[in-house]
């Protein structure tokens, strides 16, 4: 008699999918892709974007068909019995259909009505899920009222409104802080090991890939490594180690310069330091002649040797943004501040946005607001941006006061929003032609700069697609490149990385690093916590406050414990934040 807990729930057997492109090329999402996911596990699909993941998830939820190869779920081929599989599984897509205008408990009534849940399985049911995601006490709140890692959650539930025998999740975590998420992974982790539900999900993070049980990286619609994440994590065994940036020197320019020495495959700065991954055979020497130390491979670092295959260093070209060169870079200023927020307040009726919140960003710095969901980043950086009105305070934008000089101070400002801004159904051309006339460039200018922002960011190719059928990190490249059609003094990037695979965002942030470099100022917001690591200073907001303010080292510290004396940024952030959510001793939670 067969073992049940040896038989895989999903197993997929030479797969293939094409789908017809812009110019009626045929474009292969899936090629012969293998693979196995056992009972009661957690396994993970990474990979860059376009590599296949959302199309491998749609075939395994029936809602298309590979064009050859064999699929079974649960048993069931999906794509002769769609339906039985329909019923069975929990699916959760990267945009999940929650109805705003209806409160939580109306949003799950509807997928209980939509899914055939009886009265009593929903008795049995609402009060485990509402313990679950913690939305409890949040029931009567309109969907569209919540935060963004609340969403998620609801979103989770609605998607357990019934015990699914299996639980598929397009990127569950995307655009959710690092509370919220390790919540949700709180939530997973229950599902897979208290009761047994097998979960297979997508992620953009590469450290939740590092927590899974089995782990498939594609690439390109091809399998390039499959197991579980130490095994794969082996590719870069031998090849990680830390180097310390010169004094005066910050790490994401040592990170520049790194990237392109023949014998690095990766850098990316973090505590101070810059990681490292060397290409295979170039030794444990020094690099560019800095020491180099070795430290213990990760995930990512092998994700990163499995995406760029081994060339001879003197065939490596300059990494992406290496060249990245304004025709008229900010003209250098006196030693003030280029943005001043002084006791900055945004009220919305009753609710305060915005509480009081002050500093100051100066000409080439990067400065990171960092915080929840919710906490008031996207809210300030409109008001700084001149979108939205402030209740009161004080907002400078190079000297001029956005109250009395808003036209004055927009010219000197790029804004590249949280979710992709840009007209989807606008090609590339007709997107940058738009905003070089809007920005007020005519003639001779609109056009070398439209050249520029073509040629930099490598958009020829996509010239003529529309915005809105762009691969991910090319709508990111598009909406970056509109931003600095008029060469602006300042640049605001509110989660601008959101959902970005760790190839796209190196390139986004060498880019980042070579405008400040030329004396751009740069505010972001961000979740990934390690792209704080490119901050020259950081402030951490929670409803609306100022709750830490200081530089990435200064900020880590927060987060020592006796448990934990060398803490992350990500593990500071929770500090910061639980720390201030908790009441004082002697006091009662509100």
């Amino acid at each position: 008699m067969t073992d049940p807990a040896a038989v895989p729930v999903i197993e997929g057997r030479g797969l293939s999918k094409q789908f017809r492109g812009a110019a009626k090329q045929s474009i292969d999402a899936l090629s012969e892709v293998s693979f196995r996911v056992m009972p009661a596990s957690l396994t993970a699909l990474v990979g860059p974007d376009g590599a296949g993941k959302t199309t491998l998830i749609r075939l395994m939820a029936g809602l298309m068909s590979a064009d050859s190869g064999e699929l079974t779920v649960l048993g069931v081929d999906p794509s002769r019995d769609p339906q039985t599989i329909q019923n069975r599984i929990g699916y959760m897509p990267q945009r999940f259909g929650l109805y705003e205008d209806l409160s939580v408990q109306e949003n799950l009534d509807l997928y209980a009505d939509l899914h055939g849940v009886s009265q009593a399985e929903r008795r049995a049911r609402y009060p485990e899920l509402m313990d679950m995601t913690a939305l409890g006490p949040f029931t009567r709140r309109l969907a569209g009222k919540l935060s963004g890692g609340m969403k998620q959650k609801l979103g989770l539930a609605c998607s357990l409104v019934r015990s699914p025998d299996l639980l598929l999740l397009d990127e569950p975590t995307v655009g959710v802080d690092p509370l919220s998420r390790r919540e949700l992974w709180d939530i997973i982790d229950r599902l897979v090991r208290e009761k047994g539900v097998p979960v297979l999900l997508s992620t953009a993070y590469l450290d939740e890939a590092g927590r899974c049980d089995h782990v498939v990286v594609l690439h390109e619609g091809k399998v390039l490594a499959e197991g579980v994440p130490g095994d794969v994590t082996k590719a870069a065994d031998g090849r990680t180690f830390a180097v310390r940036a010169q004094a005066g020197e910050p790490a994401r320019e040592l990170q520049a310069r790194l990237l392109d020495e023949p014998d690095v495959l990766d850098a990316t700065p973090e505590a101070g330091l810059v990681r490292v991954v060397r290409r295979a055979g170039t030794g444990d020497g020094p690099i560019a002649g800095l020491e180099a130390t070795a430290v213990p491979a990760r995930f990512e670092d092998a994700f990163m040797v499995l995406m760029q295959p081994d060339a001879a260093p003197k065939d490596k070209a300059p990494s992406a943004g290496a060249d990245m060169k304004l025709d008229h870079p900010p003209a250098a200023g006196g030693d003030g501040p280029v943005v001043e927020v002084r006791d900055l307040v945004k009220r919305f009726g009753d609710f305060v946005a915005v509480d009081k919140v002050s500093f100051e960003v100066r000409r080439g710095e990067i400065f990171g607001l960092l915080g929840p969901n919710g906490a008031g980043k996207t809210t300030t950086f409109r008001m700084l941006c001149g979108l939205l009105n402030a209740t009161s305070g004080v907002l400078k934008i190079s000297g001029a006061d956005l109250k009395r000089s808003p036209a004055s101070a927009r010219q000197k400002i790029g804004y590249v929003a949280q979710k992709f801004s840009l007209y989807a159904q606008l090609s590339v051309s007709e997107n940058l032609d738009f905003f070089a006339s809007a920005y007020g460039l005519h003639g001779a200018r609109r056009r070398e700069r439209i050249d520029w922002a073509v040629g930099q960011f490598e958009l020829g190719p996509f010239a003529q697609q529309l915005g809105g059928q762009l691969p991910g990190g090319y709508k990111q490249r598009l909406a970056t490149a509109a931003a600095l059609l008029h060469e602006p003094d300042i640049l605001f990037l509110d989660e601008a990385t959101s959902g970005a695979d760790p190839l796209a965002r190196r390139e986004f942030w060498r880019r980042i690093t070579a405008l400040a470099k030329q004396g751009v100022t740069v505010i972001v917001t961000t979740h990934f916590m390690v792209e704080a690591e490119y901050c020259d200073r950081i402030a951490i907001l929670d409803s609306g406050r100022v709750l830490a303010q200081g530089s990435p080292t200064e900020i880590r510290a927060r987060g020592v414990t006796p448990d934990n004396a060398d803490p992350t940024m990500e593990d500071a952030f929770i500090a910061v934040i639980e720390a201030a959510r908790t009441p004082a001793s002697g006091e009662k939670a509100a």
